[in-house]
């Protein structure tokens, strides 16, 4: 029997809620293909930030290491600013872990409806891949006079050749796998320097693809065309900042940000990857165990397929596809009235069931 170690970070919100029903989910997988999957838990949030002054320990990224995925459900809260929640615990495992391809699917299901009229099953099925280690989400930059009538802050982009290429080249070898068009976000007219640089790098790799089709658009367009016409892309390749406005928004034409799942990849697999769902920590109905799990779960599919356990990581999306088709269990965000417990309980029998 194989067993992976997984760590845990539940967070903050509704991370709290979403990620017990995924593990239910994963256990069912476990049982049915004969895997051990062993979880550790680490309470790390903004509430050990606000009795510890951290989010996590100085060692964290130590702890984690030795792990063969993490699996973590949100971060933030109020009472601690956004930017401390992320930049102390998220970004850092992030990067320490080389996690440099965040990759997330946009796909209406069965039994979905999207808010874009006409729209049916089958009609929006694209990945966005993001640059996840540098870009417009640098470090590099600084304030200048605070609190004076001079005040000021600088944040500058990050465009190195090495991130722009590996990323490139991962979404065009993942549209090979799928329908072999690699759409680029841009915004090389208005941003002078690092926008155009990228584009270089893009048309170059794209000559290695011959085979896959390649098109760019500038970001504005880009996000009326998700709007307007979702069934022209594939794989969206994008910056840091570019991917993650990409990402909420092909959430939200596929009918609820409860049902985008991510993966935070190191593809060499020289560290461990971390699986979230895109949704943030919802505190307006965190405590209220009506959440929809189905990001969470499908993020730990996303887990599992990457650890090579590919008929789980099947199994858990079928079970979530079907129930979604053809159940009357649905969570508020889609319609139905359900709790947090009752839809991961219905998705982890069905994996049991589903052939």
């Amino acid at each position: 029997m194989k067993n992976y170690q997984i760590a845990v970070i539940e967070g903050d919100g509704i991370g709290r809620e979403v990620v017990p029903e995924g593990i239910r989910v994963l256990e069912a997988a476990a049982r049915r293909f004969d895997l051990s999957l062993s979880w550790q838990h680490f309470d790390w949030s903004c509430q050990t930030y606000l009795n510890t002054g951290r989010m996590m320990p100085e060692n964290g990224l130590d702890q984690l290491r030795s792990f063969d995925a993490i699996y973590l459900g949100a971060v933030g809260y109020p009472g601690v600013a956004d930017h401390v929640s992320l930049w102390g615990l998220l970004i850092p495992i992030r990067r320490g872990f080389k996690q440099y391809v965040n990759r997330r699917p946009a796909r209406l299901l069965e039994g979905i409806t999207s808010p874009l009229s006409g729209r049916k099953a089958g009609d929006i099925d694209f990945i966005i891949v993001r640059e996840n280690s540098e870009g417009e989400y640098s470090e590099v930059g600084g304030r200048l006079n605070r609190d004076t009538e001079f005040d000021m802050a600088m944040q500058e982009t990050i465009f190195t050749r090495r991130a722009c290429d590996r990323i490139i080249t991962y979404a065009f070898e993942l549209a090979r796998t799928r329908k072999k068009h690699v759409t680029s976000a841009t915004k090389s007219n208005g941003i002078v320097y690092a926008m155009p640089f990228w584009d270089e790098r893009f048309a170059a790799i794209s000559k290695k693809y011959p085979d896959v089709k390649a098109d760019q658009y500038h970001i504005d367009i880009l996000t009326a065309h998700f709007v307007a016409h979702p069934d022209w892309f594939d794989v969206v390749v994008g910056s840091n900042l570019f991917g993650d406005i990409l990402s909420d928004l092909g959430a939200a034409v596929v009918g609820s940000m409860g049902l985008a799942p991510s993966a935070n990849l190191n593809p060499e697999r020289e560290c461990p990857s971390l699986f979230e769902p895109v949704h943030g920590s919802a505190p307006d109905i965190a405590g209220k165990g009506i959440a929809n799990p189905v990001a969470q779960i499908w993020s730990g599919a996303m887990m599992l397929e990457h650890l090579g356990e590919k008929q789980a990581a099947h199994a858990v999306e079928q079970a979530i596809f079907k129930v979604l088709a053809h159940s009357d269990v649905r969570t508020r965000d889609i319609g139905g009235h359900a709790s947090t417990r009752d839809m991961g309980e219905v998705i982890a029998a069905e994996v049991a069931a589903v052939r």
